[in-house]
């Protein structure tokens, strides 16, 4: 082995966020906490961001249509981790299709930092390490607020145990 695979990094993106929703679920109000990340008001607007990146990017890989960002959900956790797990299965779809060409360049608008050339490869790492990124920064900002996630996050306990 010379390095993590797509899909291992995958699997911690995806085993993340079903932490999240769990703690989402015990804990819905969290949604309305105010949050200043990624120029959000409220954590329910974060993770939209996060679960929002996940499927335009990954649609962007499937060259299909991208979701118009406001068709997002926000409301509740359910409708908020139902688009991660869209993503996640187009992803892994795209991941065994031994023909597909992650090499390929893509060009496309950005919300922020305008037009952008990538290759697919890069694009797919940038949208499972974004919702990581994001998913660390959530997690002090709702342990300011009392509220402390249960799991650990970090991609030791993907693959260690503790004794």
């Amino acid at each position: 082995m010379t390095s993590l695979s797509a899909e291992e990094i995958l699997h911690w993106n995806d085993t993340t966020a079903r932490h999240w929703h769990i703690l989402f679920d015990e804990y819905p109000e969290a949604l309305a906490i105010p949050c200043d990340i990624r120029e959000c008001s409220t954590v329910a607007e974060l993770l939209q961001h996060i679960v929002a990146a996940e499927l335009r990017y990954t649609e962007r890989l499937a060259d299909e249509p991208i979701t118009d960002y406001a068709d997002i959900p926000k409301s509740d956790t359910a409708a908020i981790f139902a688009t991660h797990d869209r993503a996640v299965a187009k992803l892994r779809t795209l991941l065994v299709d031994d023909s597909y060409d992650w090499e390929r360049e893509v060009d496309f608008v950005t919300r922020s930092a305008g037009t952008i050339i990538a290759t697919r490869r890069t694009i797919l790492f940038h949208a499972l390490l974004h919702s990581i990124r994001h998913y660390a920064q959530l997690a002090t900002l709702l342990r300011h607020h009392g509220i402390k996630a249960a799991h650990q996050m970090d991609y030791l306990f993907m693959g260690a145990r503790l004794i």
